[in-house]
């Protein structure tokens, strides 16, 4: 039995747009491969002018705004994220080798999971129990990072403590960069580095407050300044307070504003900074574009 005219025409289309699926697969392949000869004039360039850090957090945070603003279709969000994660954590890669160093006291799936897809699988990664032993690594290391719960391993007291001083590991970037509560790498971690001032995010600062002993005067001086509170623990016989603040509010700030608030022997520290997140407030599941 001879096919009929509509199913050969059928089976032409199909051939057809199988055709051009195939045709930019293969563009996509040319593009990369097209990169990769970009990032290796890039490192030899960085070399001539004496070396250059390969993390870039700012220049990421760019060009991931301008990824989820373009975006539209029927691929899901999900997708061109973690794709466009793994291209440049990968390229980074190739431009300076670094592991991922991640705490897994509080469980490695998720840990795991969200290093995989914001680092994919050619960075090595390694686990280690507790926020510490996660800095520690890093400021031992050449160029590593280190993943943190941004809500903190509190057993281990102000672990952000660390993360005080000129030589210590900063934390750069807190992910995921677009937050949504269906996201599926949602668990919210801090990035921490060691890294060149020019190539930090500073949209976000941190800091760490230390203080002789809590007042109610703290939260309205934090408030204030339009900033936030996200952990707190015993330390030095006082306490520790790491709190968030846009990027205008520098440490000398807070410190002058504690002060007329009368909390005049607070010390405060900047330990990081990160970029300003996409947040999206609704949980969808499978498709999303942010345009239309």
């Amino acid at each position: 039995m001879r096919d009929t005219p509509e199913l050969t025409s059928a089976a032409d289309m199909l051939a057809d747009l199988r055709g051009e699926i195939d045709r930019i697969d293969l563009d996509m392949h040319r593009l990369l491969m097209a990169r990769g000869e970009i990032i290796d004039r890039l490192i030899a360039a960085k070399r001539a002018q004496g070396g250059g850090c390969a993390f870039r957090p700012d220049r990421e945070a760019q060009m991931m705004r301008a990824l989820v603003e373009r975006h539209h279709g029927l691929l899901p969000l999900d997708a061109v994220e973690g794709i466009w994660r793994v291209i440049v954590s990968t390229f980074t890669y190739v431009q300076a080798n670094y592991s991922v160093h991640a705490d897994d006291s509080g469980g490695d799936a998720q840990m795991r999971d969200s290093a995989r897809f914001h680092f994919g699988f050619t960075v090595p990664y390694v686990a280690h129990h507790g926020a510490r032993a996660v800095i520690d690594a890093v400021a031992a290391s050449r160029g590593d990072l280190g993943m943190l719960r941004a809500a903190g391993a509190l057993e281990e007291g102000a672990w952000w403590m660390r993360l005080i001083g000129e030589r210590a590991p900063k934390i750069i970037a807190r992910l995921p960069f677009v937050e949504r509560p269906d996201h599926p790498a949602g668990l919210p971690v801090f990035i921490v580095a060691r890294l060149a001032a020019d190539a930090a995010s500073r949209d976000i600062l941190l800091h760490a407050i230390n203080l002789p002993h809590w007042t109610h005067a703290i939260p309205a001086v934090v408030s204030a300044l339009e900033g936030e509170i996200l952990a707190s623990a015993p330390h030095a016989g006082g306490l520790s307070l790491m709190v968030a603040a846009p990027g205008r509010v520098e440490a000398a700030r807070f410190a002058q504003e504690l002060a007329g608030a009368g909390v005049a022997d607070a010390v405060v520290e900047p330990i990081g900074s990160h970029a300003e997140r996409y947040e999206l407030s609704e949980a969808r599941s499978g498709v999303f574009a942010p345009r239309s």
